[in-house]
This record gives C-alpha cells, sequence and structure tokens, in this order.
C-alpha cells in the first residue's frame, strides 16, 4: 500500500515505502536534461530538469515510483485503487491531459517548487492512457513536496483536488480529507510522559515508560499507517550529520514497514501465502540529491548521488538494486 515522508533538519529529505506483493525489476534512475521525454497527449519534454529515483524502466522510458528533480521538489505515486479516476484524453479541452505514468516527469521536469506545481496542478486532468495493453493504468494519488511545504493531489469523481499537506506524510484510502480529520482522535497523544487527568486527586503513577502515546495504532491500515508515521515524523529529533539524518528518516519509514506474513492476500498456485511486504524504502536528499535506499533483505543504506552523473546527457543512467543480504560478521577467524 505505501507511505510517504518528509523530514526537514539541515537539509531536507523526501521519501517513502514501497508496499506491495510482487516487485517489478525497478532501479535507481537518472533522467538528464536531455533525455527525450514523450508525452502521449501533451507536447515532449525534449529538455527539462534532471531527477533521480525509483523507477521500472520499460520502452527506454521511466516508469518513476518516486523521484526528485534537481531542484529538490519531490514526488511519489501511492496507490489509491477505488478512489482514483481517470478520464479519457480531451475530456475537457481547457485542461492538460496526461496520463498517470507521465505524472511524475510532466511535473518534476518543470517545476522547481510546490508553489510552481500548484499551477500545472490546477490545469490537470489524469488521464485513463495505458503505457501499454498489458500495464493498464495504475489508481494513484501523489505527494509532492519542496523544502517548504507539501501538497497531495487526487483526482476522484469529485475531480481534481490539491490539499495542502501539514504533516508531511501520506499514505493510501481513504480520500486526504479523511486523514486530516480522522488524525484528530490522537489529539492527546504525545511522546512525553502522561499527566493524570482522568483522576486529579488519585495518586497515580505510570508504570512505563511511553505511555503518553497510549493510543496512537500499530496495525499496518493506511489510515493507522498515516497517524503513526506523522506521529513519528513529528517527534522525531534531527542530528548534526548526514549520516545521522538518513538513518532518523529510516527510522520514521521504519515505524510503518510491512514484513512478510503481516498483511496476507491469499495464496498462490502453490498454496504458499501471497503477502504484501515492504519491497524497498528510500530517503532523497531534497538539498544534495542524493538518493538513499534499503531493500527489504539488504537494510543496508545504498546511496547514488545525482549530481556525479552528467545532468546535460541524453540517456536514462540505472543503477540495479541491492537486494542481497548484506550481513558483517566482526569476530570471523580464519
Amino acid at each position: 500500500m505505501c507511505t510517504a515522508a518528509t523530514f526537514y533538519a539541515k537539509d531536507h529529505y523526501f521519501g517513502r515505502n514501497l508496499d506491495l506483493e510482487y516487485s517489478y525489476h525497478e532501479s535507481v534512475t537518472i533522467t538528464p536534461r536531455n533525455k527525450p521525454l514523450p508525452m502521449r497527449h501533451m507536447p515532449d519534454l525534449t529538455r527539462h530538469y534532471a531527477m533521480i529515483g525509483m523507477a521500472y524502466v520499460l520502452d527506454d522510458f521511466p516508469l518513476y515510483y518516486d523521484a526528485t528533480n534537481e531542484y529538490g521538489l519531490s514526488m511519489a505515486g501511492l496507490n489509491f485503487p477505488g478512489n482514483a479516476v481517470y478520464v479519457p484524453a480531451g475530456q475537457d479541452p481547457a485542461k492538460d491531459s496526461v496520463a498517470s505514468f507521465e505524472f511524475i516527469s510532466w511535473i518534476l521536469g518543470q517545476c522547481r517548487s510546490v508553489e510552481e506545481a500548484r499551477v500545472l496542478l490546477k490545469r490537470i486532468q489524469i488521464t485513463d492512457t495505458a503505457f501499454r495493453t498489458e500495464l493498464p493504468p495504475s489508481p494513484l494519488h501523489w505527494m509532492i513536496a519542496d523544502q517548504k511545504e507539501s501538497v497531495v493531489f487526487e483526482q476522484t469523481s469529485r475531480g481534481g483536488n490539491i490539499y495542502d499537506n501539514p504533516y508531511g506524510v501520506m499514505t493510501n484510502n481513504p480520500t486526504f480529507d479523511y486523514h486530516l480529520l480522522h488524525i484528530q482522535d490522537y489529539l492527546g497523544a504525545s511522546a512525553a510522559e502522561p499527566v493524570n487527568r482522568f483522576a486529579a486527586n488519585v495518586p497515580v503513577h505510570y508504570y512505563s515508560r511511553g505511555m503518553g502515546g497510549i493510543g496512537i495504532p500499530g496495525d499496518l491500515s493506511s489510515a493507522s499507517r498515516f497517524v503513526k508515521v506523522a506521529f513519528t515524523r513529528m517527534n522525531s529529533i534531527a542530528g548534526e550529520s548526514e549520516a545521522e539524518n538518513v538513518s532518523q528518516f529510516f527510522k520514521i519509514l521504519g515505524s510503518v514497514e510491512q514484513q512478510k506474513g503481516c498483511c496476507r492476500l491469499g495464496t498462490d498456485d502453490d498454496g504458499k501465502p501471497i503477502c504484501e511486504y515492504t519491497i524497498y524504502s528510500s530517503c532523497c536528499n531534497m538539498d544534495q540529491g542524493i538518493y538513499y535506499y534499503t531493500t527489504y533483505n539488504n537494510s543496508r543504506i545504498t546511496g547514488v548521488d545525482l549530481h556525479q552523473e552528467d545532468l546535460d546527457g541524453d540517456q536514462l543512467i540505472t543503477y540495479e538494486l541491492e537486494k542481497d543480504p548484506d550481513i558483517r560478521i566482526v569476530n570471523k577467524h580464519k
């Protein structure tokens, strides 16, 4: 189902968990400024801002799951089944017809900030165009963030909706306005030790640390993950170094990661359980353009630096994911 978040320290960070029951051949993908990006219904992007992120590259086109451009504007698409409503291209002649699979490239290729993205979002209609016949459009909604603010874009039966996102996080269903309302149920939760307001004249003492956060949900539903990751993100303390802050960001995402076996979707032909799990977690330094990630079986943080590549090139640059377990035995002897 997925979770996305921001984290602002000395530098600014954006990333997500990708939670699914299967993996495509995704890779860390850099799109240089002069790589032509053909659009299905809009003018091709022949020159655009450079970007880095996780993508499934097919027919030499980056199908981005999440990405950050050279100015730090970041975007992720998360599952939104039953609520996402796409329309035929040109349904509203006054709007720009953009397919869901090219939406991230369309925004990040042209915008340097959320403020600039808002201008395009107001005239966008997401079309029901399939990348291929065998690849129908995925039902998605999107989180967009820069170093100052974050918004969520959803296209439902009510049309396109742009929501300010003061919590800097996003999950999945229901629609974002529900999450903004639902989180108010937890206004009493705190990272501090609890105060006895139940019976102030009774000498009651808490029996465990962390009881100020009692009530914060821990299940894997999207509504619960929204509350949990928002609580974790907004109470997380920034460090002094890049390594500390990147590590802290992965701890934030780790508060809602999914382990194999905890979310079962049925069984395969061999009777084995089909499980949704966190395929990868990402963290991009929005200021430096360094894209970090971990995978389900490899918790070692791996990074790819956008600015170490030729950003005026015209070919995609991809890096295969480090998926194998990387375990270090410190007392191994010959």
